[in-house]
């Protein structure tokens, strides 16, 4: 359970330090943005839930090296996509960098899926919420040229 925690923790901690950093320089309620995007106070939320379901995933399948490497570099460009969006206002950057992640984590499901399911079905919320991320990113970029 000690290592449950941990792997979730870890999880939070590095996807949510990028947020706090850059959060005194939120410039989302100011954005021209796509239909259907949520509000800002939604973010954090949704973040949350899916980063502890990432947190089980990997915790699951720990003991594979190969996983936990896709896994931890999928995260670190997921991390790093917070301070290229919000903090350099680079929102074009931002979305080809969004891409390098689905990208990843896509490679990432795969691996998953052939090690355990249970794993790979925990991340399908975070795909799908990466593809709507994808558009909210490509409206920004698209509306605030």
């Amino acid at each position: 359970m000690k290592r449950l925690l941990l792997y979730i923790f870890i999880t939070l901690f590095i996807g949510g330090i990028p947020s706090i950093s850059v959060a005194t320089n939120n410039v989302y309620p100011s954005l021209v943005k796509p239909p259907l995007s949520p509000p800002g106070f939604l973010f954090p939320i949704v973040w949350s839930i899916l980063f502890i379901l990432m947190g089980i995933s990997i915790y699951l399948v720990r003991d594979k090296k190969d996983l936990r490497t896709i896994y931890f570099v999928q995260l670190f460009i997921n991390a790093l996509w917070t301070p290229i969006f919000f903090g350099l206002n680079n929102y074009l950057f931002a979305l080809i960098w969004l891409v390098l992640l689905l990208i990843t984590v896509s490679i990432m499901l795969y691996k998953f899926y052939k090690e355990n399911k249970t794993s790979f079905y925990l991340n399908i919320p975070y795909l799908i919420w990466l593809l709507f991320a994808l558009y909210l990113n490509t409206g920004i970029f698209l509306l605030n040229k």
